[in-house]
Protein backbone atom coordinates (compact mmCIF):
# COMPACT_ATOMS: atom_id res chain seq x y z
CA UNK A 1 0.00 0.00 0.00
CA UNK A 2 2.98 2.34 0.42
CA UNK A 3 3.21 2.70 -3.37
CA UNK A 4 -0.19 4.37 -3.81
CA UNK A 5 -1.89 7.53 -2.60
CA UNK A 6 -4.29 7.25 0.34
CA UNK A 7 -8.00 7.69 -0.27
CA UNK A 8 -10.85 8.81 2.00
CA UNK A 9 -12.36 5.77 3.67
CA UNK A 10 -9.12 3.84 3.32
CA UNK A 11 -7.69 1.68 0.55
CA UNK A 12 -9.08 -1.88 0.27
CA UNK A 13 -8.37 -3.82 3.45
CA UNK A 14 -6.56 -0.91 5.11
CA UNK A 15 -9.04 -0.17 7.88
CA UNK A 16 -9.25 -3.85 8.78
CA UNK A 17 -5.47 -4.03 8.88
CA UNK A 18 -5.28 -0.92 11.06
CA UNK A 19 -7.84 -2.41 13.44
CA UNK A 20 -5.77 -5.56 13.80
CA UNK A 21 -2.57 -3.54 14.26
CA UNK A 22 -4.27 -1.44 16.92
CA UNK A 23 -5.03 -4.57 18.91
CA UNK A 24 -1.48 -5.86 18.51
CA UNK A 25 0.01 -2.55 19.58
CA UNK A 26 -2.23 -2.35 22.63
CA UNK A 27 -1.11 -5.84 23.59
CA UNK A 28 2.50 -4.62 23.41
CA UNK A 29 1.79 -1.70 25.73
CA UNK A 30 1.70 0.94 23.00
CA UNK A 31 -0.69 3.76 23.86
CA UNK A 32 -0.11 6.30 21.10
CA UNK A 33 1.07 6.61 17.49
CA UNK A 34 3.23 9.49 16.28
CA UNK A 35 2.20 10.64 12.80
CA UNK A 36 5.21 12.42 11.29
CA UNK A 37 6.07 14.44 8.21
CA UNK A 38 8.80 16.93 7.31
CA UNK A 39 7.91 20.49 6.35
CA UNK A 40 9.53 22.71 3.74
CA UNK A 41 12.00 24.11 6.29
CA UNK A 42 13.16 20.59 7.18
CA UNK A 43 11.45 20.46 10.58
CA UNK A 44 9.69 17.22 11.47
CA UNK A 45 6.11 18.06 12.47
CA UNK A 46 3.84 15.57 14.20
CA UNK A 47 0.39 14.82 15.44
CA UNK A 48 -0.35 11.80 17.59
CA UNK A 49 -3.39 9.61 18.06
CA UNK A 50 -4.27 7.06 20.74
CA UNK A 51 -3.62 3.55 19.53
CA UNK A 52 -7.36 2.86 19.53
CA UNK A 53 -7.81 5.60 16.89
CA UNK A 54 -5.39 4.11 14.37
CA UNK A 55 -8.19 2.64 12.26
CA UNK A 56 -10.00 5.96 12.16
CA UNK A 57 -6.77 7.72 11.11
CA UNK A 58 -6.30 5.15 8.35
CA UNK A 59 -9.83 5.68 7.09
CA UNK A 60 -10.27 9.42 7.38
CA UNK A 61 -6.88 10.86 8.23
CA UNK A 62 -6.01 13.36 10.93
CA UNK A 63 -6.40 17.08 10.41
CA UNK A 64 -3.50 19.49 10.08
CA UNK A 65 -3.29 22.94 8.53
CA UNK A 66 -1.48 23.46 5.20
CA UNK A 67 0.06 26.58 6.75
CA UNK A 68 2.95 24.44 8.02
CA UNK A 69 4.31 24.24 4.48
CA UNK A 70 5.35 27.88 4.85
CA UNK A 71 6.58 27.72 8.45
CA UNK A 72 10.16 28.75 9.03
CA UNK A 73 12.42 26.91 11.45
CA UNK A 74 11.59 29.49 14.15
CA UNK A 75 7.84 28.85 13.61
CA UNK A 76 7.16 32.20 11.96
CA UNK A 77 5.11 32.04 8.77
CA UNK A 78 5.66 33.28 5.23
CA UNK A 79 3.12 33.17 2.44
CA UNK A 80 2.74 32.31 -1.22
CA UNK A 81 -0.21 32.76 -3.55
CA UNK A 82 -1.54 29.38 -2.37
CA UNK A 83 -0.04 28.64 1.05
CA UNK A 84 0.45 30.41 4.35
CA UNK A 85 -3.04 31.56 5.20
CA UNK A 86 -5.05 30.33 8.21
CA UNK A 87 -7.62 28.77 5.87
CA UNK A 88 -8.04 25.14 4.91
CA UNK A 89 -7.23 21.72 6.25
CA UNK A 90 -5.36 18.61 5.20
CA UNK A 91 -5.63 14.98 6.23
CA UNK A 92 -2.61 13.03 7.46
CA UNK A 93 -2.73 9.34 6.53
CA UNK A 94 -0.31 6.95 8.26
CA UNK A 95 1.63 4.50 6.11
CA UNK A 96 0.90 1.21 7.86
CA UNK A 97 3.75 -0.52 6.01
CA UNK A 98 6.17 1.76 7.87
CA UNK A 99 4.49 1.61 11.30
CA UNK A 100 7.23 1.08 13.88
CA UNK A 101 7.14 0.50 17.63
CA UNK A 102 9.58 2.99 19.15
CA UNK A 103 12.07 1.07 21.25
CA UNK A 104 13.38 4.21 22.96
CA UNK A 105 9.95 5.70 23.65
CA UNK A 106 8.00 3.08 25.61
CA UNK A 107 4.30 3.30 24.93
CA UNK A 108 4.67 4.85 21.48
CA UNK A 109 4.72 3.79 17.85
CA UNK A 110 5.62 5.91 14.83
CA UNK A 111 4.49 6.16 11.21
CA UNK A 112 5.26 8.56 8.36
CA UNK A 113 2.27 10.11 6.68
CA UNK A 114 1.08 11.14 3.26
CA UNK A 115 -1.05 14.25 3.08
CA UNK A 116 -4.20 14.66 1.00
CA UNK A 117 -6.85 17.35 0.77
CA UNK A 118 -10.29 17.06 2.31
CA UNK A 119 -11.55 16.32 -1.20
CA UNK A 120 -9.22 13.32 -1.45
CA UNK A 121 -6.58 14.72 -3.84
CA UNK A 122 -2.86 14.47 -3.04
CA UNK A 123 -1.64 17.65 -1.36
CA UNK A 124 0.67 19.35 -3.90
CA UNK A 125 3.18 20.31 -1.18
CA UNK A 126 3.54 16.80 0.26
CA UNK A 127 7.22 15.96 -0.23
CA UNK A 128 6.69 12.26 0.44
CA UNK A 129 4.14 12.09 -2.36
CA UNK A 130 6.47 13.96 -4.72
CA UNK A 131 9.32 11.54 -4.01
CA UNK A 132 7.12 8.49 -4.45
CA UNK A 133 5.84 9.78 -7.79
CA UNK A 134 9.34 10.74 -8.95
CA UNK A 135 10.59 7.22 -8.24
CA UNK A 136 7.54 5.67 -9.90
CA UNK A 137 8.00 7.87 -12.96
CA UNK A 138 11.62 6.78 -13.27
CA UNK A 139 10.53 3.15 -13.37
CA UNK A 140 7.74 3.79 -15.87
CA UNK A 141 9.62 6.05 -18.29
CA UNK A 142 13.18 4.80 -17.97
CA UNK A 143 12.90 1.32 -16.46
CA UNK A 144 15.14 2.51 -13.63
CA UNK A 145 14.75 2.01 -9.89
CA UNK A 146 16.89 3.41 -7.11
CA UNK A 147 18.53 2.43 -3.87
CA UNK A 148 19.29 5.26 -1.48
CA UNK A 149 20.60 6.01 1.97
CA UNK A 150 21.03 9.17 4.04
CA UNK A 151 24.02 9.53 6.35
CA UNK A 152 23.23 10.96 9.78
CA UNK A 153 25.74 13.20 11.55
CA UNK A 154 25.03 14.88 14.86
CA UNK A 155 26.69 16.41 17.89
CA UNK A 156 26.12 15.37 21.49
CA UNK A 157 25.95 18.18 24.03
CA UNK A 158 25.58 18.47 27.77
CA UNK A 159 22.01 19.05 28.87
CA UNK A 160 23.16 21.14 31.84
CA UNK A 161 24.98 23.75 29.75
CA UNK A 162 24.02 27.37 30.36
CA UNK A 163 21.11 28.55 28.27
CA UNK A 164 21.26 27.35 24.69
CA UNK A 165 25.04 26.97 24.61
CA UNK A 166 26.62 23.90 23.05
CA UNK A 167 29.09 22.16 25.34
CA UNK A 168 30.32 18.81 23.97
CA UNK A 169 29.33 15.92 26.20
CA UNK A 170 32.41 13.94 25.16
CA UNK A 171 35.99 15.06 24.84
CA UNK A 172 37.81 12.34 22.92
CA UNK A 173 39.56 13.09 19.61
CA UNK A 174 38.02 12.79 16.14
CA UNK A 175 37.44 9.16 15.14
CA UNK A 176 39.05 8.21 18.45
CA UNK A 177 38.39 5.22 20.66
CA UNK A 178 38.20 7.51 23.68
CA UNK A 179 35.15 9.28 22.33
CA UNK A 180 33.40 6.01 21.55
CA UNK A 181 34.10 4.80 25.09
CA UNK A 182 32.74 8.00 26.62
CA UNK A 183 29.43 7.49 24.79
CA UNK A 184 29.51 3.70 25.10
CA UNK A 185 26.34 3.09 27.13
CA UNK A 186 24.22 5.52 25.13
CA UNK A 187 25.59 4.22 21.83
CA UNK A 188 24.89 0.59 22.76
CA UNK A 189 21.30 1.50 23.66
CA UNK A 190 20.99 3.36 20.38
CA UNK A 191 22.18 0.40 18.31
CA UNK A 192 19.83 -1.90 20.22
CA UNK A 193 16.87 0.43 19.65
CA UNK A 194 17.56 0.76 15.93
CA UNK A 195 17.91 -3.02 15.57
CA UNK A 196 14.60 -3.52 17.39
CA UNK A 197 13.01 -1.08 14.93
CA UNK A 198 14.33 -2.94 11.89
CA UNK A 199 16.89 -0.31 10.88
CA UNK A 200 19.95 -1.87 9.24
CA UNK A 201 22.95 0.04 10.63
CA UNK A 202 26.10 -0.25 8.53
CA UNK A 203 28.46 1.83 10.69
CA UNK A 204 28.55 3.95 13.84
CA UNK A 205 31.60 6.04 14.70
CA UNK A 206 32.94 9.26 16.21
CA UNK A 207 33.30 11.99 13.59
CA UNK A 208 35.56 15.01 13.12
CA UNK A 209 33.90 17.91 14.97
CA UNK A 210 33.74 18.23 18.74
CA UNK A 211 31.16 15.84 20.18
CA UNK A 212 30.22 14.59 16.70
CA UNK A 213 29.10 11.10 15.66
CA UNK A 214 27.79 9.46 12.50
CA UNK A 215 25.51 6.56 11.65
CA UNK A 216 25.32 5.03 8.18
CA UNK A 217 22.36 2.82 7.32
CA UNK A 218 21.67 0.30 4.59
CA UNK A 219 20.35 1.37 1.20
CA UNK A 220 16.62 1.06 0.52
CA UNK A 221 14.10 2.40 -1.98
CA UNK A 222 14.11 6.22 -1.87
CA UNK A 223 10.87 6.72 0.08
CA UNK A 224 11.84 4.21 2.76
CA UNK A 225 15.34 5.72 2.89
CA UNK A 226 13.82 9.14 3.60
CA UNK A 227 11.46 7.58 6.17
CA UNK A 228 14.44 5.99 7.92
CA UNK A 229 16.28 9.30 7.97
CA UNK A 230 13.41 10.74 10.01
CA UNK A 231 13.03 7.64 12.20
CA UNK A 232 16.75 7.34 12.98
CA UNK A 233 16.89 10.95 14.12
CA UNK A 234 13.81 10.47 16.29
CA UNK A 235 15.50 7.46 17.86
CA UNK A 236 18.86 9.18 18.41
CA UNK A 237 17.12 12.07 20.13
CA UNK A 238 15.02 9.80 22.35
CA UNK A 239 17.90 7.55 23.40
CA UNK A 240 20.14 10.54 24.10
CA UNK A 241 17.46 12.20 26.20
CA UNK A 242 17.16 9.09 28.35
CA UNK A 243 20.91 9.39 28.99
CA UNK A 244 20.67 13.06 29.95
CA UNK A 245 22.21 14.31 26.70
CA UNK A 246 21.15 16.94 24.19
CA UNK A 247 21.71 16.40 20.49
CA UNK A 248 21.67 18.57 17.40
CA UNK A 249 21.50 17.66 13.72
CA UNK A 250 21.83 21.32 12.66
CA UNK A 251 24.26 22.01 9.80
CA UNK A 252 26.42 23.99 12.23
CA UNK A 253 26.18 24.49 15.98
CA UNK A 254 29.13 26.91 16.09
CA UNK A 255 30.13 29.75 13.81
CA UNK A 256 33.42 28.10 12.90
CA UNK A 257 34.49 24.51 12.35
CA UNK A 258 33.15 21.42 10.64
CA UNK A 259 29.37 21.02 10.60
CA UNK A 260 26.89 18.14 10.45
CA UNK A 261 26.27 16.60 7.04
CA UNK A 262 23.51 14.41 5.70
CA UNK A 263 25.17 13.01 2.58
CA UNK A 264 22.93 11.22 0.10
CA UNK A 265 23.97 7.89 -1.41
CA UNK A 266 22.12 6.86 -4.54
CA UNK A 267 22.44 4.13 -7.14
CA UNK A 268 20.34 3.51 -10.24
CA UNK A 269 19.32 -0.04 -11.14
CA UNK A 270 17.70 -1.76 -14.12
CA UNK A 271 16.51 -5.35 -14.07
CA UNK A 272 18.44 -6.11 -10.91
CA UNK A 273 21.70 -4.70 -12.30
CA UNK A 274 23.51 -1.75 -10.73
CA UNK A 275 24.18 0.80 -13.46
CA UNK A 276 27.11 2.19 -11.47
CA UNK A 277 29.15 -1.02 -11.77
CA UNK A 278 30.28 -3.39 -14.49
CA UNK A 279 30.00 -0.87 -17.30
CA UNK A 280 32.49 0.34 -19.88
CA UNK A 281 32.62 3.87 -18.52
CA UNK A 282 34.90 5.41 -15.95
CA UNK A 283 35.27 3.35 -12.78
CA UNK A 284 32.83 0.77 -14.10
CA UNK A 285 29.93 3.14 -14.66
CA UNK A 286 27.59 2.42 -17.54
CA UNK A 287 26.93 5.26 -20.01
CA UNK A 288 23.57 5.82 -18.31
CA UNK A 289 25.18 6.10 -14.89
CA UNK A 290 27.68 8.62 -16.23
CA UNK A 291 24.86 10.69 -17.72
CA UNK A 292 22.91 10.45 -14.46
CA UNK A 293 25.92 11.81 -12.56
CA UNK A 294 26.33 14.54 -15.19
CA UNK A 295 22.70 15.56 -14.71
CA UNK A 296 23.19 15.97 -10.98
CA UNK A 297 26.49 17.79 -11.46
CA UNK A 298 24.98 20.30 -13.87
CA UNK A 299 22.19 21.25 -11.49
CA UNK A 300 24.13 21.33 -8.22
CA UNK A 301 23.80 25.11 -7.67
CA UNK A 302 20.00 24.90 -7.93
CA UNK A 303 19.88 21.67 -5.96
CA UNK A 304 21.39 23.40 -2.92
CA UNK A 305 18.03 25.12 -2.43
CA UNK A 306 16.79 21.69 -1.34
CA UNK A 307 19.94 19.98 -0.06
CA UNK A 308 21.48 22.85 1.93
CA UNK A 309 18.40 24.94 2.70
CA UNK A 310 19.29 26.80 5.90
CA UNK A 311 21.39 29.90 6.56
CA UNK A 312 23.32 27.59 8.88
CA UNK A 313 24.07 25.37 5.86
CA UNK A 314 26.43 28.07 4.60
CA UNK A 315 28.49 27.75 7.78
CA UNK A 316 29.12 24.13 6.84
CA UNK A 317 29.67 24.65 3.10
CA UNK A 318 33.24 25.89 3.30
CA UNK A 319 36.22 24.85 1.18
CA UNK A 320 38.71 22.26 2.40
CA UNK A 321 36.35 20.84 5.03
CA UNK A 322 35.12 17.81 3.05
CA UNK A 323 31.75 19.47 2.50
CA UNK A 324 31.92 19.32 -1.32
CA UNK A 325 31.46 22.99 -2.21
CA UNK A 326 32.66 22.92 -5.83
CA UNK A 327 30.94 21.60 -8.97
CA UNK A 328 33.28 18.66 -9.37
CA UNK A 329 33.22 14.89 -9.23
CA UNK A 330 35.86 12.28 -8.52
CA UNK A 331 36.39 8.75 -7.38
CA UNK A 332 36.59 8.71 -3.57
CA UNK A 333 37.38 12.44 -3.66
CA UNK A 334 35.92 13.80 -0.46
CA UNK A 335 36.35 17.45 -1.44
CA UNK A 336 34.30 17.02 -4.63
CA UNK A 337 30.57 17.65 -4.43
CA UNK A 338 29.95 14.29 -6.11
CA UNK A 339 31.98 11.34 -4.91
CA UNK A 340 31.99 8.16 -6.98
CA UNK A 341 31.99 5.25 -4.55
CA UNK A 342 33.09 2.08 -6.34
CA UNK A 343 33.18 -0.23 -3.34
CA UNK A 344 35.70 -2.92 -2.65
CA UNK A 345 36.62 -5.46 -5.31
CA UNK A 346 34.23 -8.39 -5.01
CA UNK A 347 31.11 -6.41 -4.00
CA UNK A 348 31.14 -3.56 -6.50
CA UNK A 349 28.06 -4.84 -8.29
CA UNK A 350 26.16 -4.20 -5.04
CA UNK A 351 28.10 -1.37 -3.42
CA UNK A 352 28.89 1.12 -6.20
CA UNK A 353 26.95 4.35 -5.83
CA UNK A 354 26.97 8.12 -6.13
CA UNK A 355 27.47 10.20 -2.97
CA UNK A 356 26.10 13.75 -2.99
CA UNK A 357 28.04 15.72 -0.38
CA UNK A 358 26.58 19.27 -0.19
CA UNK A 359 23.62 17.96 1.82
CA UNK A 360 22.79 18.49 5.47
CA UNK A 361 20.01 17.48 7.83
CA UNK A 362 18.16 20.78 7.62
CA UNK A 363 17.04 19.36 4.27
CA UNK A 364 13.67 17.72 3.91
CA UNK A 365 14.95 14.25 2.86
CA UNK A 366 11.98 13.63 0.57
CA UNK A 367 12.55 16.88 -1.34
CA UNK A 368 16.32 16.38 -1.45
CA UNK A 369 16.06 12.87 -2.89
CA UNK A 370 13.27 13.77 -5.33
CA UNK A 371 15.26 16.73 -6.64
CA UNK A 372 18.53 14.83 -7.02
CA UNK A 373 16.74 11.98 -8.82
CA UNK A 374 14.96 14.44 -11.13
CA UNK A 375 18.27 16.12 -11.99
CA UNK A 376 19.96 12.78 -12.67
CA UNK A 377 17.08 11.52 -14.79
CA UNK A 378 17.22 14.64 -16.95
CA UNK A 379 20.90 13.90 -17.57
CA UNK A 380 20.16 10.26 -18.30
CA UNK A 381 17.36 11.13 -20.74
CA UNK A 382 19.57 13.56 -22.66
CA UNK A 383 22.70 11.34 -22.56
CA UNK A 384 24.53 14.22 -20.90
CA UNK A 385 28.32 13.88 -21.11
CA UNK A 386 30.22 13.64 -17.84
CA UNK A 387 33.18 16.04 -17.81
CA UNK A 388 36.68 15.34 -16.62
CA UNK A 389 37.03 14.24 -13.02
CA UNK A 390 38.88 16.24 -10.38
CA UNK A 391 41.50 14.84 -8.04
CA UNK A 392 42.69 16.52 -4.85
CA UNK A 393 41.15 19.67 -3.40
CA UNK A 394 39.37 21.85 -6.02
CA UNK A 395 40.04 24.88 -3.81
CA UNK A 396 43.71 24.60 -4.77
CA UNK A 397 43.13 24.80 -8.52
CA UNK A 398 44.36 27.83 -10.41
CA UNK A 399 41.27 30.00 -11.06
CA UNK A 400 41.76 29.91 -14.83
CA UNK A 401 42.20 26.14 -14.78
CA UNK A 402 39.13 25.73 -12.60
CA UNK A 403 37.04 27.85 -14.95
CA UNK A 404 38.25 25.91 -17.99
CA UNK A 405 37.28 22.65 -16.29
CA UNK A 406 33.85 23.91 -15.20
CA UNK A 407 34.74 23.86 -11.50
CA UNK A 408 32.99 26.66 -9.69
CA UNK A 409 31.99 27.39 -6.13
CA UNK A 410 28.47 26.45 -5.13
CA UNK A 411 26.22 29.32 -3.99
CA UNK A 412 27.61 31.05 -0.92
CA UNK A 413 24.28 32.57 0.10
CA UNK A 414 20.77 31.21 0.32
CA UNK A 415 19.61 33.94 -2.05
CA UNK A 416 22.03 32.63 -4.70
CA UNK A 417 20.65 29.11 -4.26
CA UNK A 418 17.11 30.42 -4.65
CA UNK A 419 18.03 32.34 -7.80
CA UNK A 420 19.53 29.19 -9.32
CA UNK A 421 16.47 27.17 -8.36
CA UNK A 422 14.09 29.76 -9.79
CA UNK A 423 15.95 29.56 -13.10
CA UNK A 424 15.87 25.73 -13.22
CA UNK A 425 12.74 24.57 -15.02
CA UNK A 426 13.51 20.87 -14.55
CA UNK A 427 13.65 21.07 -10.75
CA UNK A 428 10.69 23.42 -10.45
CA UNK A 429 8.64 21.09 -12.64
CA UNK A 430 9.70 18.07 -10.59
CA UNK A 431 8.36 19.67 -7.41
CA UNK A 432 5.32 21.27 -9.00
CA UNK A 433 4.38 24.97 -8.82
CA UNK A 434 2.85 24.94 -5.31
CA UNK A 435 5.80 23.23 -3.66
CA UNK A 436 8.38 25.12 -5.74
CA UNK A 437 6.89 28.44 -4.64
CA UNK A 438 6.87 27.27 -1.02
CA UNK A 439 10.57 26.38 -1.28
CA UNK A 440 11.38 29.87 -2.58
CA UNK A 441 9.28 31.65 0.06
CA UNK A 442 10.65 29.62 2.96
CA UNK A 443 14.29 29.94 1.87
CA UNK A 444 14.01 33.70 1.42
CA UNK A 445 12.16 33.91 4.73
CA UNK A 446 14.98 32.08 6.49
CA UNK A 447 17.55 34.40 4.91
CA UNK A 448 15.59 37.44 6.07
CA UNK A 449 15.21 36.06 9.59
CA UNK A 450 18.99 36.11 10.18
CA UNK A 451 19.85 39.24 8.24
CA UNK A 452 22.52 41.19 10.11
CA UNK A 453 23.64 38.28 12.29
CA UNK A 454 27.27 37.21 12.31
CA UNK A 455 28.29 33.55 11.95
CA UNK A 456 27.94 32.84 15.67
CA UNK A 457 24.50 34.43 15.66
CA UNK A 458 23.37 32.31 12.72
CA UNK A 459 24.67 29.14 14.36
CA UNK A 460 22.91 30.02 17.62
CA UNK A 461 19.64 30.72 15.79
CA UNK A 462 19.50 27.16 14.38
CA UNK A 463 21.54 25.25 16.96
CA UNK A 464 18.64 23.36 18.53
CA UNK A 465 16.08 23.62 15.71
CA UNK A 466 17.18 20.38 14.02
Amino acid sequence: MSDSDPVPGGRPGEVERATALSGELTGQGVHGVVLAYVDTAGITRVKTVPTAKLASASAWGVGMSPVFDTFLADDSIVTTDVLGSPDGDLRLYPDLDRLTVLAAQPGWAWAPVDRITQEGAPHPACGRTVLRRTAAGAAERHGVTFRAAVEIEWVVGRDDADGDAFVPAVSGPAYGAARQIELSDCAADLLAALAAQGVDVEQFHPEYAAGQFEISVGALDPVTAADHSVLVRQTIRAVSRRHGLRVSFAPAVLGQGVGNGGHLHLSAWRGGTNLHAGGAGRYGMTPEAESFVAGVLGRLPALTAMTAPSPASRLRLRPSQWAGVFTAWGRETREAALRIVTGTAGIRDRAANLEVKPVDLAANPYLALASVIAAGLDGLASSAPLPEEITGDPALLDPADAAARGVRRLPVTLAESVAAFRADEVLRTALGPVLADAVVAVRLGEAGAVEGLDDEGVAAAYRWKY
